[in-house]
């Protein structure tokens, strides 16, 4: 008789300790749904206040959308707060063709000599976002806006969505994530903000913010110039996604909220960047092709980087094949022959809107 009732006491003590386990189960779910949401949530209302998107591209037929071949510009600017007032350090544009799994990124030079959009004037394309201002032009659409516009004009492409961030960013994403790993090809140093001189000898590193700001800046000491500093910045561009993708991530939403929320600009609408983080972490990294746009460092009445009309033709070439786009004809620009002086560019480099940056 104990016996039974032993029994029977021992099968209601388990079904008590398997309903306690399943609802700690529950509990832990509904934990992680709850902080995922609140998690969520702050994500939502801080990318929020960064979504400017573009009009729709005069170069593409139809809505852009992430389902079919699309394109993303990729801008650092030389400011270090936020400000209207910016050069566009870094022009890098990547056309994304989620059927293929494959990614082109192309680096533009900031002295790449171009029709800046909007107006009548040929210029270095890093003063395209001063000529957009409508304090300088009535015409201008504004610094971002005519930035991309003069991209599509460089390339006959359309920009679809954009991401620029100024150099304060640049640094607190960098060190939210972690650093960013590079592969140093030479000794160099580079003076940084505050006149700090960071050195950087050969091989692999792990770099933080102010140190990776310096990497992708440096320009005078690489044997290629602007070429060389171009590569660097498509390798830490890509190696940055990589983490900014990466479901780790999560854990630093704070650091990188704090980040984003006063230094960045999206033109991507926030419920669409699960979607695009799911195309990117679904591409191979044998398939981002980084490709050069060729040309050569003339000086006229400063240094610019000339890209003949051929040149852009087979860039355009590319990239709207990419885009499963058909080849079509560029604009044929007025730029200097080859009888003009040429060399490597030394010393102040600036526009007509003020002195190169470090």
């Amino acid at each position: 008789m104990e016996r039974i009732e032993w029994s029977r006491k021992e099968r209601v003590n388990k079904k008590k300790r398997k309903k306690w386990w399943v609802r700690g189960i529950l509990m832990g779910v509904l934990a992680a749904f709850l902080l995922s949401g609140y998690l969520i949530a702050q994500v939502w209302g801080a990318l929020a206040n960064t979504y400017d998107p573009l009009e729709q591209s005069s170069k593409r037929e139809g809505e852009a959308t992430l389902e079919k071949p699309f394109t993303i510009l990729l801008l650092g600017t030389d400011a270090r707060k936020v400000t209207t007032n910016w050069r566009a350090d870094v022009i890098i544009l990547a056309t994304v063709n989620p059927k293929k799994k494959s990614v082109k990124m192309v680096s533009i030079p900031r002295d790449t000599y171009v029709k800046i959009a909007n107006t009548d004037k040929m210029d270095k394309i890093n003063s395209a976002p001063y000529y957009g201002r409508k304090s300088v032009n009535p015409k201008g659409p504004g610094p971002i806006a005519n930035t991309a516009q003069t991209v599509e004009d460089l390339l006959h492409v359309p920009v679809d969505y954009y991401v620029k961030v100024n150099f304060q960013g640049f640094i607190d994403v960098v060190d939210a994530l972690g650093g960013v790993n590079v592969n140093v090809k030479f000794p160099f140093s580079q003076e940084h903000f505050g006149g700090e001189v960071i050195p950087f000898k050969p091989g692999p590193k792990l770099l933080n913010g102010n140190e990776a700001l310096a990497y992708v800046r440096m320009r005078k000491q690489d044997p290629r110039g602007d070429l060389g500093r171009n590569e660097r910045q498509r390798e830490v561009m890509t190696n940055l996604l990589d983490r900014a993708m990466s479901l780790n991530t999560v854990t630093k939403i704070d650091d990188l909220l704090d980040a984003v929320g006063q230094n960045m600009k999206l033109g991507i609408k926030v419920q669409d960047l699960p979607k695009l983080q799911s195309i990117y972490q679904d591409i191979p990294k044998e398939s981002i092709q980084n490709m050069k746009l060729k040309g050569e460092n003339k000086r006229l009445e400063y240094w610019y980087y000339i890209v003949s009309n051929q040149e852009r033709q087979r860039m355009s070439n590319i990239l709207r094949k990419h885009l499963e786009l058909d080849s079509k004809p560029i604009d044929q620009w007025d730029v200097p022959t080859a009888d003009q002086e040429s060399g490597t560019p030394s010393g102040n480099q600036g526009g007509m809107n003020g002195t190169e940056s470090p």
